[in-house]
């Protein structure tokens, strides 16, 4: 067997592999896609999810994402990255706006910054799915006497609508990488940007003082998930940088930093799956293996790239879907602690 590394550093052109083909259900259909910058003409701020959900924007408040607003632009070397590609404000040009910055467009449709990675940012621009999202079953109804029939029904109907609820810890994870893997080659070869976080873990960077997860409570307490959902979590995590960094690889048309970290990254998430995958009993894990497993990763090698990126989305979505963490419990020594 042809080793991967070889093609990785050296990015041997080798043929093709066929790429599988993966039929998405109806219900994994609304998140098979990349997770994108929000729509500025979509997006109503903070303001619009304080009423109910004030201790998750107390949180949010105390954490870099929030502190970005005030300080990023400020910073010695992101002013370095931005004279290096020409820009002339940080917080004006869309390169950096799309992962430090929540935009909002003004009366007139004018995109600007309204904040650092906000509420929007992770969970989508909510002008489409806000009314859905705290409709408990109409007028009256309160959050704590919804149906659990109704609540199901209400989380669907705002994913449709292009809400990245927590329900599915894939598509928050999604939501991290797109970021945390940076996809873009002359931001970092030119501009000397990172690529990406490298040390990037689902659960322990989700968990920590990001973590504002009052809704499984009464609303006060700031809740651990459960060792179930961090099972889930911490393989949902690995899937979504494998499709994040297969999607990185496929703008690489250079051996510079950029295409070489990217791949070496994409590598290294496949075998980590690959390790997963000899512990636990998930079909769906198997199939993502062999897909990315199947893939080349060299130069300029988009169409197939994305096309696995793709079919990677909508399995790791349907494993977050479907998969019981009580059958993960293999892991549990490998899963972060909370001192991590």
């Amino acid at each position: 067997m042809i080793s991967r590394i070889c093609v990785l550093v050296l990015f041997l052109a080798c043929p093709a592999s066929a790429v599988l083909a993966v039929s998405p259900s109806a219900s994994t259909a609304p998140m098979s896609k990349i997770a994108e910058p929000v729509d500025p003409h979509l997006v109503l701020g903070n303001e619009a999810c304080v009423k109910c959900h004030a201790p998750e924007i107390q949180v949010w408040k105390q954490t870099p994402h929030a502190r970005t607003f005030d300080e990023l632009h400020r910073r010695p070397e992101a002013k370095q990255i931005a004279a290096k590609l020409g820009l002339s404000s940080i917080k004006h040009e869309g390169r950096c706006v799309a992962c430090h910055y929540t935009q909002q467009a003004d009366p007139v449709g004018n995109p600007h910054v309204i904040a650092g990675v906000s509420c929007e940012s992770c969970h989508g621009a909510a002008k489409s799915w806000v009314d859905l999202h705290h409709d408990y079953g109409g007028e009256g109804i309160t959050r704590l006497a919804e149906t659990p029939a109704h609540r199901q029904e209400r989380i669907a109907k705002s994913v449709a609508a292009g809400m990245r609820n927590p329900a599915n810890v894939y598509a928050v994870a999604q939501s991290c990488l797109r970021c945390h893997t940076t996809a873009d080659e002359e931001l970092v070869n030119v501009g000397g940007h990172s690529a990406g976080s490298l040390d990037f873990e689902f659960v322990s960077w989700s968990q920590g003082t990001i973590r504002h997860n009052f809704i499984q409570s009464d609303g006060n307490v700031n809740q651990p998930s459960s060792p179930e959902r961090l099972r889930v979590m911490f393989v949902a995590g690995m899937i979504a940088e494998l499709e994040a960094s297969y999607r990185a690889t496929a703008v690489a048309t250079q051996k510079a930093t950029y295409g070489v970290t990217s791949a070496r990254r994409a590598d290294r998430s496949v075998k980590r799956l690959q390790s997963v995958a000899a512990k636990v009993d998930s079909p769906i894990l198997d199939q993502i293996v062999k897909i990315a497993d199947a893939a080349t990763l060299k130069l300029n090698n988009e169409a197939e790239l994305v096309a696995v990126a793709d079919q990677v989305a909508v399995l790791g979505y349907r494993f977050a879907e479907i998969t019981d963490g009580r059958s993960l419990s293999v892991l549990d020594g490998f899963i972060p602690k909370t001192s991590k």
